[in-house]
């Protein structure tokens, strides 16, 4: 043995033995003939930093992946990062900035090699950021998506796709970001609350034509009036009776003077506003859809702003010199297209004024508005008509549906599948396309007519085309979630036939936050499916966000974002992460709590302490796996306790129940082994006892370390130094007893355990110093139960400082009534402490709880408290009162126990 500090610090011990397991190949021993176990990690931004939800993700893996390890697998943790296209340029053109310097300064190749350089001084701080959570990742094969063999995987997945006919080029709708100048994913916008207006125009009807009402124009609302510019309809409910006799009917457009049809569509609400709803299908998705079913074509949609946000001439060139080069918004005090629009409406008469409460007239009614933003580019995001590259989504959708629908591969928990299905089944067009330098190039390229040519390079595109073709290489690159939609088999080496390849896809498992469940899990469930024809997973855990201590979600705006990496300096590695666990409840959100953190350092302390008394009692490590014999009712008790923690941990294992396996080792270490039969077996410590106890230990260091893996090897490393040098934890065996609950073992130490505890009760209950020991008989005769506390008379004077006589029945002057058993003890009084003052002090006490129960039920019983106080109020008055109600039961119980 090597003796144990005094005091537990994690910091040392975290660092040393995270070197220690990855410069010896740990993470992925040599186990050729193991069967297989594989996760891939969602892969961070190259550009990342560890944040809370990453310690979530991130431990949940690695709980599993020491798991399986310890059960002889051959345990594989895929460990990589993303190139993070917008993420990764947008770093280093800031660089460049800083420098007085800019991307369009450089050409193209230039520009990509300054962030490799980046990438290789800066990139991937979020990889040493994992290993200081412990994170057992095989970090000799660490992936990155542009590396050179997933580069070929990518560009053969488009080419394939596209000779599939499910990847093709076309113009729709893109949440486009004005300042990146590129599309964006859905994911990638976030709706923030604004301050708007919502201004009502009149659209003339042409030719005379007018309203069943007699009105010669038509009433719009809009949020958005610079989107004017490219009306191309006004839509009206098709059942609305005010406009039936317009329908088809043209309005001779107030700006651009562009006569546009009334369409009927349901899009249209009667109920909002004046019931008509103006079409811009160029500039919003619902309008595209609307613009789509009155027969427009894409080709045909008007697109009134560049790339910049900038008012630019439409196909047909009827938008006024006077709004030409208008940027969208009002910036750097300069109006924009919306304020022009809305003074030109003004000035010509087709403004209708917001006439508010106090009768005074304004140009928009004021409106909270809804608004998409771009989380990088932290501008609106403009729904702008490009022509982009799409995946048929729709049909690769079809087998990743009917995989979950049979069963095949399973959505834990269970309630997520809805909403996989709800997404799945009504899914759009995916683009794929991203007007970025940084990034998987698009293998097209374009003749002079705009033909495309898709190939792996440009020698085969060339051969498409034909000698003498002049080819244009496309500018853009593929969406980051096109390529990491690979990782699953990209990483073990496809489309090669590798051995790692065959072994490891399928993975077995996938965590995820279920924030990415559309953007990457069911992608690659559609690429696994489609380029593979196997599910990449047969088991997909979601689980939920890590939440402020109040339930707010985190954000750097409401300054309440958690740093893991300084709960780990404070608490420890090991402490975060069974915080984690315990608190991962499938799939609820997790609320911090620094305090539970701190709880569960103190659990690390109490485990360390538990092996300096074994040590200082002469206990190291066992020499078997299987239990050791047993005679001692106590020694046969706790190897039946770890058989039945064992089978409950592997229940939730089995099951996913994080919470559920932290509940499990955490009481049986500190409860039922420390707190119990540590204490049993003090001054009992013969041969029995120390193997015993020496293989009980080992079995909580083995069953915890998958949750804190630092101080569990210490430990065993501790406690085994030189008898097991070579044989480290983290690759040790799983438990395996090859022992049963011996059930009168089991029952003895219950009844002893609930003997000691009621007897420990009445005394904190009533004042009696800790110390004093106590006198005590039966109340009446019972040889079985003097027999057991016979049995087990030196633990009972130890642990609850009371000595049984044989002698039964009432003895004369004060005791208090302890229940054992069926049977009641009576324990003297005598001297111990003032009766009449300690009564007194009882029924003072039971009658202020009772008034507070009271108090607590009047309040609970208040339907205006019920109904209109916030629910964490509700739910602590809630609380307080079952408190209250307990404490008042027992405050009761022990007056009733004086006589």
């Amino acid at each position: 043995m090597t003796e144990l500090a005094k005091t537990f610090e994690p910091g040392p011990i975290e660092a040393k033995w995270y070197q220690h397991w990855e410069e010896n190949g740990l993470f992925r021993p040599e186990r050729p003939d193991a069967e297989p176990y594989t996760i891939v990690n969602p892969p961070p931004n190259v550009t990342g930093s560890l944040h809370i939800g990453h310690a979530l993700d991130n431990t949940l893996q690695d709980i599993m992946i020491r798991y399986e390890r310890l059960r002889g697998k051959d345990a594989l943790w895929v460990v990589g990062t993303d190139h993070a296209g917008i993420a990764t340029q947008m770093v280093v053109e800031r660089q460049l900035e800083a420098q007085q310097d800019k991307r369009t300064n450089y050409s193209r190749d230039e520009f990509v090699q300054k962030v490799w350089e980046w990438k290789e001084e800066s990139g991937g701080q979020i990889t040493r950021q994992l290993r200081r959570l412990g994170c057992s990742m095989d970090w000799s094969r660490e992936q990155f998506t542009m590396d050179p063999h997933f580069s070929e995987a990518v560009l053969k997945v488009f080419v394939d796709l596209y000779n599939d006919g499910l990847i093709y080029r076309d113009k729709r709708l893109v949440n486009w970001d004005v300042k990146l100048k590129t599309a964006i994913s859905d994911l990638e916008v976030e709706t923030i609350e604004t301050k708007g207006g919502f201004w009502h125009f009149k659209y003339p009807l042409a030719d005379g034509v007018k309203t069943s009402e007699g009105h010669d124009y038509l009433e719009v609302a809009t949020t958005r009036p610079e989107t004017m510019l490219a009306d191309m309809a006004v839509a009206v409910h098709p059942d609305d009776p005010r406009y039936h006799s317009v329908i088809g009917k043209m309005i001779d457009h107030p700006i651009t003077g562009r006569q546009i049809p009334v369409v009927a569509d349901e899009h249209a609400d009667p109920e909002l506003g004046s019931g008509c709803v103006k079409i811009t299908p160029g500039h919003d998705f619902n309008d595209f859809d609307v613009g789509k079913r009155a027969g427009m074509k894409p080709a045909e949609m008007l697109n009134m702003l560049d790339g910049d946000g900038n008012v630019c001439q439409t196909a047909d060139g009827l938008i006024p010199d006077e709004f030409i080069g208008l940027h969208r918004f009002k910036r750097d005090g300069v109006d924009g297209a919306r304020e022009a629009v809305v003074a030109r409406m003004k000035a010509d008469g087709y403004l209708i004024p917001h006439v508010d409460k106090d009768g005074e007239e304004h140009d928009a009614e004021p409106r909270t508005i809804q608004t998409p933003f771009g989380d990088r580019g932290g501008v609106v995001i403009e729904p702008w008509l490009t022509d982009q590259w799409y995946v048929d989504a729709e049909k690769l959708a079809v087998k990743p549906i009917e995989a979950v629908r049979n069963g095949d591969v399973e959505i834990v928990p269970k309630t997520w599948e809805k909403t996989f299905f709800n997404w799945m089944e009504n899914i759009q067009p995916w683009c794929v396309s991203r007007q970025l330098w940084w990034g998987h190039r698009i293998p097209a390229w374009y003749d002079e007519n705009g033909t495309p040519y898709v190939a792996m390079t440009e020698e085969e595109a060339q051969a498409q085309a034909g000698e003498g073709v002049t080819l244009k290489r496309d500018e853009d690159v593929l969406d980051t979630w096109f390529s990491s939609a690979l990782w699953p088999f990209a990483t073990l080496g496809w489309p090669e036939k590798t051995d790692l390849l065959e072994k490891h896809y399928p993975n077995d498992l996938l965590v995820s936050g279920f924030d990415i469940l559309f953007f990457w899990d069911a992608r690659m469930m559609m690429m696994g499916r489609q380029l593979t024809g196997e599910n990449p997973w047969p088991k997909l855990y979601l689980h939920g966000l890590v939440r402020a201590a109040d339930g707010a979600k985190m954000s750097k705006s409401k300054g309440n974002v958690v740093d893991p990496l300084g709960l780990i300096d404070r608490y420890g590695a090991d402490a975060l992460r069974f915080f984690m666990a315990a608190m991962e409840s499938q799939g609820r959100d997790i609320k911090m709590d620094d305090k539970r953190v701190e709880g569960y350092r103190n659990f690390a302390t109490k485990i360390w302490n538990a092996a300096r008394f074994l040590q200082a009692n002469g206990i190291g490590a066992s020499e078997t796996v299987a239990a050791p014999p047993a005679t001692k009712p106590v020694n046969k008790w706790i190897i039946g306790e770890v058989v039945e923690t064992l089978a409950k941990l592997e229940k939730a294992f089995d099951e996913l129940r994080f919470d559920g396996m932290a509940d499990a080792i955490y009481h049986f270490a500190w409860g039922t082994f420390c707190d119990w039969y540590l204490e049993l077996i003090k001054g009992e410590m013969d041969d029995e006892t120390k193997a015993v106890a020496a293989w009980a230990f080992d079995q909580i260091l083995v069953m915890l370390h998958p949750f804190m893996p630092f101080v569990t090897e210490e430990l065993w490393a501790a406690m085994g130094a030189g008898t097991r040098d070579d044989y480290p934890l983290i690759t040790a065996k799983w438990p395996e007893p090859e022992a049963v609950v011996d059930a009168e073992a089991k029952s003895q130490i219950a009844w002893l355990q609930s003997l000691i505890t009621n007897i420990r009760s009445a005394r904190a209950d009533l004042n009696v110093p800790p110390g004093q020991r106590l006198t005590a008989n039966l109340s009446r005769n019972h040889e079985p139960l003097l027999d057991r506390i016979s049995k087990f008379d030196s633990e009972i004077v130890r642990l609850a400082r009371v000595s049984v006589h044989a002698a039964a029945g009432e003895r004369g002057g004060p005791v208090m009534r302890v229940n054992a058993g069926e049977e009641e003890l009576l324990i003297s009084l005598d001297g111990a402490i003032d009766l009449d003052a300690e009564r007194a002090r009882l029924a003072k006490s039971v009658e202020a709880a009772d008034q507070e129960v009271k108090s607590l039920e009047g309040r609970l019983g208040n339907p205006n408290f019920v109904e209109r106080a916030k629910p964490e109020a509700v739910e602590k008055a809630r609380a307080d009162h079952a408190a209250r109600k307990e404490e008042a039961d027992r405050l009761r119980a022990a007056l009733e126990r004086l006589s």
